[in-house]
């Protein structure tokens, strides 16, 4: 047993010994509440809350002296560590002293505390019950103040379910934050929330729904006039509006610190959405009560509706002038069923007025740039990771033929494609297992691959996938990366044998003997597509 050191025990015996009983315990946190450093309850957090919470009160003053929070698994020494602040350094209005006696309601903790103060002199006894300890738990357990949950239980489910389908959506792909859109739903004391989408620039992933144009303009306008951090803060408190923001989870973060995330790489199981409003009086609240949870749900269940009816037309360069009317469920949990008239429409005319106040603000072009997140159309560089192995080849017609019938996903051609030529042209994306499986499944969430291309020049090398949503991912490509000379030559040629199709491999095992050359049982995924020209997209003059 770890007993205390001599020169402890004389430092000890020093403070004065007052005729005091002492109770001590360590109990499991079953509510989020506990005793703050100066004695007065509070909130743990929720990490907090799942361990022990060890108390030393002085049963003759009726304070609390000492308290710590640890985690179960941590051993009897904890007990000792926090008697030692008891009695050197204890809770205001406590003065450092020795006790006369300890009671502890555990008989393992007592004969501990024996042989560790032996020396100290003090009394350590067993009782069945620990009058103030047991008190001050009973309180906490029914402490109206107990932490609300973030999101009402009924709703949590349907609102991770609305959360889910947004990301996948994405659609901060196709609109900047200053191309606002209208929800006009006319419930929930509610008449129309005013969307702003965040995440073009890759940075921030999230929605804002503002109760009011006003206060979304407002906020605008005070970010371009005012650069202090003081002004930005006040602002930011200042704006009335729900929203919901994405994240990587802690052990995501934990997983690849030492890489610089984008969350659009990551796949739904990894990312974690959070809710919350903020308003000029109440501030931030990462809470929303019933009536928010239920304003939230129709929000998103009627972006849904109108991004996927309508991705096409806000592809396009122009911000379009678009309204669609949706009748939607009301959530409830009693009650006959009941559905709300939802009508979602564009705002281009409030788009080009958010435009033209940073054009007339003071703000230089670098900080514009990281201001507004101008749309680039059909274009972005997911889902690939940055650190996948890229490499162009040809795969020989009877490897192709055991590939589809061994890889994990196939994709077939929408028609026989008889062997001609040397081979299949393909495309090779080779990563890790898990980052390979998120490619295939934001793949085949975005509808699979409708077109396959490879387009080289003296600037630039890119493989470009159109899938079936209408989006094309880029995914640029080293030289080194092809193959040779010949097949990035021949690679029309190739495609034109192969009767106007190509493929992509997606294949696991980027580290080691198997970069670049994958096995048969390495290859998860064979899409197979027709072959995409600068002309098919109008890229022009970008190569």
């Amino acid at each position: 047993m770890t007993t205390l050191n001599r020169s402890t025990c004389r430092r000890l015996k020093q403070l004065p010994q007052l005729p005091s009983v002492w109770e001590g315990d360590r109990r499991t946190i079953a509510a989020h509440l506990a005793v703050d450093t100066d004695g007065q309850e509070r909130l743990l957090a929720k990490e907090e809350a799942q361990g022990e919470c060890i108390l030393w009160v002085d049963g003759s003053e009726g304070v609390v002296r000492a308290m710590d929070v640890v985690t179960e698994n941590i051993g009897p020494e904890a007990i000792v560590r926090t008697l030692l602040k008891a009695i050197e350094s204890p809770h205001s209005p406590a003065q450092p002293s020795l006790p006369q006696k300890i009671v502890v309601r555990d008989r393992e903790i007592q004969f501990y505390l024996r042989g560790v103060l032996q020396d100290l002199g003090i009394n350590i006894e067993y009782v069945p019950h620990l009058p103030l300890i047991d008190q001050l738990f009973n309180e906490f357990q029914t402490d109206v103040r107990a932490e609300p949950p973030d999101i009402p239980p009924e709703y949590a489910e349907l609102l991770a379910e609305k959360a889910r389908n947004i990301w996948r959506l994405a659609p901060w792909r196709i609109l900047g934050e200053h191309q606002i859109l209208a929800i006009e739903l006319n419930c929930c004391d509610t008449d129309t929330l005013y969307v702003s989408i965040m995440g073009m620039l890759g940075e921030e992933y999230g929605i804002l729904f503002y109760r009011s144009l006003e206060s979304l303009k407002q906020f605008r306008a005070t970010v371009l006039a005012h650069s202090e951090m003081e002004h930005l803060e006040e602002a930011f408190l200042k704006q009335d509006c729900l929203y919901i923001t994405f994240e990587a989870r802690e052990e995501t973060l934990f997983l690849e610190e030492d890489e610089d995330i984008d969350l659009a790489h990551l796949p739904w199981s990894e990312i974690e959405a959070s809710f919350g409003t903020l308003h000029p009086l109440e501030g931030l609240r990462a809470i929303l009560h019933t009536e928010e949870a239920q304003l939230m749900i129709i929000a998103l269940e009627s972006l849904q509706r109108f991004f996927k009816a309508s991705r096409k037309q806000l592809s396009l360069e122009e911000f379009p002038a678009l309204n669609r009317r949706y009748r939607v469920p009301f959530p409830q949990t009693q009650g006959d069923p009941s559905t709300v008239t939802v009508q979602v429409k564009t705002l281009p005319e409030v788009a080009l007025e958010l435009f033209d106040m940073v054009e007339n603000s003071s703000i230089d072009e670098d900080e514009e740039d990281e201001f507004w997140e101008l749309p680039v159309p059909l274009l972005w560089d997911e889902p690939v990771p940055d650190n996948a192995f890229r490499s162009v080849g040809v795969v020989p017609w009877e490897a192709l033929e055991q590939l589809r019938q061994k890889a994990g996903f196939y994709q077939a051609a929408t028609e026989a494609i008889q062997p001609e030529g040397e081979g299949f042209p393909i495309i090779l994306i080779q990563t890790s297992k898990p980052k390979a499986k998120g490619i295939i499944k934001s793949l085949q969430e975005a509808g699979g691959i409708r077109q396959i291309g490879l387009l080289s020049s003296d600037r630039v090398d890119l493989s470009l996938f159109l899938t079936g949503d209408g989006n094309v991912y880029v995914d640029p490509l080293d030289s080194n990366t092809l193959e040779s000379e010949v097949i990035r030559s021949s690679w029309d040629e190739l495609c034109q044998q192969a009767q106007g199709y190509c493929g992509l491999i997606i294949a696991r095992g980027f580290q080691g003997a198997s970069r670049g050359n994958p096995q048969p049982k390495d290859m998860l995924a064979l899409f197979e597509a027709r072959s995409l020209t600068i002309k098919d997209i109008g890229l022009g003059g970008l190569l």
